[in-house]
């Protein structure tokens, strides 16, 4: 991730994680349009949670859901299994990785916002979550060693690095043999974004103009040495959803509106380690 961006990305998740201290939804900047069940009304993160898992979880946790997907409700995670969520944030991912893995397995969150992982781990205590541990760092560079986490899940974070290459080659490095990569990411249709919206660090840092296209991911994913390849859209983006958000980042819509509409859409993207390395 270069200086810049990072620095735009930490500001923005760290100014949203003082608003969850303060009561309020943390804020992914991905768009403004019509309310979801838990209050958001960003097209991205809005419903990503059934009211069961919200109403189980500390509000904190759910206020500072900035996600695109659930990757834990499509991980196929065991109980005994160590867990990582890259870019953790509020640590929600984290708490529910921790049950599923249960009290033999462990969840480990990696997070580079001093204020998102002091809210992750106020939200752990809350939680009473034992089998929990919040790192810093970033994703680019993951403080644990090799073959030690049997699986990864991120959450709309990977988009926003600008080194994706070395994002993917450090979470091979720290997966064991036969170890999953489970993820929800924004993906793009197409090879080219617009250059208006890839010049905006605005736009990086909320989720869109950082994505890479569906045949990219792939691509990149194989190139880190990942078999068994396969992305499942789960939410396309309609650009009326993001009407608010373009006009205050300064784009003109009308311009932009065909080459976006619909170019954007969340996907859960799932990869293995091979057993044996070729």
């Amino acid at each position: 991730m270069s200086d810049q961006l990072r620095a735009t990305v930490r500001e923005k998740y760290g100014q949203a994680a003082l608003r969850v201290v303060e009561g309020r939804r943390g804020d992914c900047g991905c768009g403004c349009s019509s309310e979801g069940k838990d209050g958001s009304t960003d097209p991205v993160t809005r419903d990503l949670y059934d009211r069961v898992t919200s109403e189980s979880l500390p509000e904190g946790a759910m206020l500072a859901s900035l996600g695109c997907g659930n990757p834990t409700a499509l991980a196929d995670l065991r109980p005994g299994e160590v867990v990582l969520d890259l870019g953790s944030g509020g640590g929600i991912d984290v708490l529910l990785s921790a049950r599923r893995v249960g009290p033999t397995g462990k969840a480990y969150g990696l997070d580079m916002t001093d204020e998102m992982l002091e809210l992750a781990r106020a939200n752990a205590r809350e939680a009473g979550a034992e089998n929990v541990e919040f790192l810093k760092g970033d994703i680019e560079a993951i403080p644990l060693p090799d073959a030690s986490v049997d699986v990864i899940v991120s959450n709309c974070v990977i988009n926003l690095s600008a080194d994706k290459d070395r994002v993917l080659a450090e979470a091979y490095r720290v997966l064991k043999p036969g170890g999953r990569f489970a993820v929800s990411d924004i993906v793009s249709r197409d090879d080219e974004v617009p250059e208006l919206v890839r010049r905006s660090l605005e736009l990086w840092a909320g989720c869109i103009a950082g994505a890479l296209s569906v045949g990219a991911f792939r691509a990149k994913l194989a190139a880190a040495g990942f078999d068994d390849i396969s992305l499942e859209p789960t939410r396309v983006y309609r650009v009326e959803e993001a009407r608010a958000f373009l006009e205050e980042a300064g784009l003109d819509l009308e311009a932009l509106s065909e080459e976006v509409d619909g170019m954007f859409m969340s996907a859960f993207v799932r990869a293995r380690k091979p057993e044996t390395e070729s």
